[in-house]
């Protein structure tokens, strides 16, 4: 599965059993953990609750050098077989209500958020103002 693939396409894919449920935990862990759009926190959420009740540590996160935030990084463990069942039946219900893909860019402002370095200068600025 390309890197470049939309959470939908995973969900579809688990469904038709194209991806193991490890993978389908990989793709929505990353989208859940990385994404910034609220949207498909909240859409993945109930999601989430079954992989973390199911698969608990399966992801830590570790500081990321690259980018403000963290960087993702999936336990090599397989996924309980006993709740592979409940997992289908959350990424059924999660398909039947309509998932957004997020492959396809949410609205978002042209302009990037104000980094620490940019809100420190905007403090000093209002300061210096008043």
């Amino acid at each position: 599965m390309s890197s470049d693939s939309s959470v939908r396409d995973a969900l579809e894919g688990y469904i038709a059993g194209r991806l193991s449920a490890e993978q389908l935990v990989g793709v929505v862990a990353g989208a859940y953990y990385v994404d910034r759009d609220r949207a498909t926190r909240v859409q993945l959420r109930p999601l989430m609750e079954i992989i973390e009740r199911a698969h608990p540590g399966f992801v830590a996160l570790f500081g990321s050098v690259d980018a403000p935030g963290f960087a993702v990084r999936l336990a090599e463990r397989p996924f309980p077989k006993r709740f592979e069942a409940e997992l289908r039946q959350g990424v059924q219900a999660l398909l039947a209500g309509g998932f957004a893909d997020s492959s396809v860019p949410a609205s978002r402002s042209p302009v990037p958020a104000p980094r620490l370095f940019s809100r420190i200068l905007q403090a000093i600025r209002k300061v210096f103002s008043a």
